[in-house]
Order: structure tokens, then C-alpha cells, then sequence
């Protein structure tokens, strides 16, 4: 019987090794718990303020019946651009770690159904600030400055063309009515901090 293992001249046996043979010139595989779960990363994920009053000024363009934040953004009366100075005009918001809380005042369009342009606004602000930034919204309050006629709205309103037409003009009152509307703001701000000193989210 002839015995498989014989040796060959060059003092080797014809076994070879499957293992050696498998793995050279091959990179070994990575195993699993080579490299850090996605969990084990430590970091925080914060937002500033205006990032959430952007997401939200942003998604209220599609509200209908509402005419404008009081403060104040709103554009696509007639197609024009309307006092679009800041989107995040007129919107105040808590952002905690968790969770967010958005006051602001408005002005309704004249005849449409305010109670339902409220639970719009609560069901779009909710919606997109989930989505992107995965924070709940436990509160939003809504309170009703003004009503006013769509044409009404729109004669009250300056238009970009309008502003750059008469911006020499205008300079001094612009600024003045800005500084006006920075104060009131404040006022506004103090007002609600003396109001809820303790914090609405996490």
C-alpha cells in the first residue's frame, strides 16, 4: 500500500496546506467587533434657534389663509416678494435637546376658518421639523393680531420692486422702523421670559 504523505525530493511532503493556500495573498476579513458601532460614538447634535425658526418660516408658505407672521415675512402675494426680510420674522421658538416650543403672532386672512389654519400650522411645523431634525414639538402657540382682506393685505404691503425703487427715500424711515421693530421685540422677548421662567422642553 502506498503511503500518500510520501516525501519529495526537496525534503517536502505533496500535502499542501488548504489554510495557507485559502488565505495568501488575500487580506483577512474584517470581524465584527473590529471597528466602533455607530452607538458607541460619543457627541451631541444641538441646533441654534434660528435654525428651527427657519425650518418653520420656511414650511408656513404653504398655509393657506395666512397672511403673514406678525414681524414679518411672507412672500408670493400677486408672485411679488413681501417684506421677505428674514423668514424667521416674528417666530420664537425654545429649542431644547428633545423637544421645541414655537410662539408667534399672525394675521388671518379675512373670511377663511382660523381654527383650521391653526391645526394646519401645528400639523405642518410639527411634520417638518421631525423630519429634519428629529425634535419633538410639544407646543405651539398662536395668537391672532389682525385679519384682513387679501387685497387689503396686499395694498399694506411693500414690495421688493417698490423697495428698491424708493430706497433712497426711505432710508432713515427704514431704519427707524427697524429699530422700532428690534425693541418691540425685545419687549416681547422680556415679556414671555417674565412670564415662563421655567424652561418648556428638554
Amino acid at each position: 500500500m502506498t503511503d500518500k504523505n510520501v516525501m519529495q525530493p526537496n525534503g517536502k511532503n505533496n500535502f499542501s496546506n488548504t489554510n495557507n493556500s485559502m488565505n495568501s495573498g488575500r487580506p483577512t476579513p474584517p470581524r465584527p467587533n473590529d471597528h466602533k458601532t455607530d452607538s458607541s460614538v460619543k457627541g451631541e447634535l444641538t441646533y441654534e434657534n434660528k435654525v428651527v425658526q427657519k425650518i418653520i418660516g420656511i414650511a408656513l408658505e404653504e398655509i393657506d389663509g395666512l397672511l403673514t407672521v406678525d414681524g414679518g415675512f411672507f412672500s408670493n402675494v400677486k408672485d411679488k416678494l413681501v417684506n421677505n426680510d428674514d423668514v424667521r420674522a416674528g417666530i420664537n421658538t425654545e429649542v431644547g435637546k428633545k423637544q421645541v416650543a414655537v410662539d408667534m403672532d399672525i394675521v388671518a386672512e379675512y373670511g377663511t376658518d382660523i381654527e383650521d389654519i391653526f391645526e394646519q400650522m401645528k400639523r405642518v411645523i410639527t411634520r417638518e421639523v421631525k423630519e429634519m431634525t428629529h425634535l419633538e414639538v410639544i407646543e405651539v402657540n398662536v395668537n391672532v393680531v389682525d385679519v384682513k382682506t387679501r387685497e387689503e393685505y396686499e395694498a399694506d404691503s411693500e414690495t421688493v420692486q417698490d423697495k428698491a425703487m424708493n430706497a433712497a427715500d426711505k432710508t432713515g424711515d427704514f431704519a427707524s422702523r427697524k429699530t422700532e421693530d428690534a425693541k418691540h421685540a425685545m419687549s416681547k422677548g422680556r415679556h414671555k421670559i417674565d412670564e415662563k421662567t421655567e424652561p418648556r422642553v428638554e
